[in-house]
């Protein structure tokens, strides 16, 4: 009896989030030191605890501040959509927020790879789409995030639920996907870029006015900005999202500046594994991305993957973070994935299970051995 069409079409992502998963679970196992953290306190680590507190104990009441006076980073900081739906899997299941925290990003990571699947396959073809979900899901450093209790799978599975989409016109369900993209992560803003780019490219096309489109944008606007609306309202300022972002990691707009820097002095006298690695990879993504300008790319997919590019290397977070706030723009992935796809499968499957050793390898270092927050 053959499966539904449906089940066909879903059936490789979810083996490939299977694989992946395990694949990531296994060699953290090996890295982990045996008097280190169990296996489940590292799927919590950094901030996988802040968001199970936020789900199990919600926001504070506004800023806080030092002993000294000085204003503090608190959890104001991080968006809702995660904890919230945390929240809910531990209300019908009655696991406990850590593992409820861990269950819900593992449930949007399988959404996710599912959903890219889907939408690479319309743009690039079956192989191509396979090959980059395996990229996505293993081989990219700081992949390993997916699998943990942050909010990066739930992300990517939002914004790559509202390029999918938008690809098949369905503009409102598009408009709630990007919406809810960006409760989840500041960098919602790339996500509502790129439907608004699609929206203009199909007005244009159609040179007639039509409704759903921009309610569509009108609805993924409202996102972002009414949280941020929101923290002021709690705190009193309607800057203080971005005063207790900074305040507490450091982070505001610099245009780049930072990145630069970083990179100059790293490439000049940095002597250290991981600044190194950083800025190495950190260029391939760039070079890559750039590759992704010169090809026949869908423009709502460069919009995205482009914004997130962007919007990571134009801020001054921490540099050993940039590549895992890089891992949902699935744009920098395709040059390579197509090219394997035009290869022998050998040579393709050789270069897909390298890169996806490196990669859980990578994420597995950052997180045991590395001593600060990824």
């Amino acid at each position: 009896m053959r499966r539904p069409r449906s089940v066909r079409e879903i059936w490789p992502a979810l083996t490939v989030y299977g694989a992946a998963t395990l694949l990531h679970l296994v060699v953290l196992a090996v890295m982990n030191p045996p008097d280190g953290p169990g296996l489940r306190d590292r799927l919590l680590a950094w901030d996988g605890r802040l968001y199970t507190q936020i789900a199990a104990h919600g926001y504070p009441d506004g800023f806080t501040y030092s002993s000294t006076g000085l204003l503090t980073g608190n959890n104001l900081a991080f968006f809702p959509l995660f904890p919230l739906l945390i929240r809910a899997v531990h209300t019908v299941t009655r696991l406990d927020y850590g593992n409820a925290a861990i269950v819900t990003a593992n449930l949007a990571f399988a959404a996710a790879l599912i959903t890219v699947d889907l939408l690479l396959t319309r743009l690039h073809g079956r192989r191509t789409a396979l090959i980059a979900v395996v990229l996505l899901a293993a081989a990219q450093p700081m992949a390993l995030v997916f699998v943990m209790a942050y909010s990066e799978s739930l992300f990517l599975a939002l914004s790559a639920g509202t390029l999918l989409a938008v690809h098949r016109r369905a503009w409102l369900t598009a408009g709630v996907s990007a919406m809810l993209a960006g409760l989840t992560r500041p960098a919602g803003v790339a996500v509502v870029a790129a439907l608004a780019v699609a929206v203009a490219l199909s007005l244009a096309r159609t040179r007639r006015p039509a409704w759903r489109p921009l309610v569509a944008v009108a609805l993924a606007c409202a996102g972002t900005p009414g949280y941020l609306w929101w923290v002021g309202r709690r705190a009193g300022r309607p800057d203080a999202w971005f005063s207790i972002e900074q305040a507490g990691w450091g982070t505001r707009w610099d245009s780049g500046r930072s990145f630069v820097r970083f990179l100059g002095e790293t490439l000049a006298h940095g002597d250290g594994w991981v600044p190194v690695s950083t800025a190495v990879l950190l260029l391939a993504l760039v070079d890559a991305t750039a590759v992704t300008w010169r090809r026949d790319t869908w423009p709502p997919l460069l919009v995205y993957g482009s914004g997130i590019l962007v919007l990571t290397l134009g801020q001054t977070s921490f540099y050993h973070s940039k590549l895992r706030l890089m891992i949902p723009a699935v744009l920098f992935l395709i040059p390579l994935a197509r090219a394997l796809a035009r290869a022998r499968t050998t040579t393709a499957a050789i270069a897909v299970t390298g890169g996806a050793l490196f990669g859980c390898w990578y994420g597995a270092y950052m997180l045991t051995v590395w001593p600060y927050a990824i």
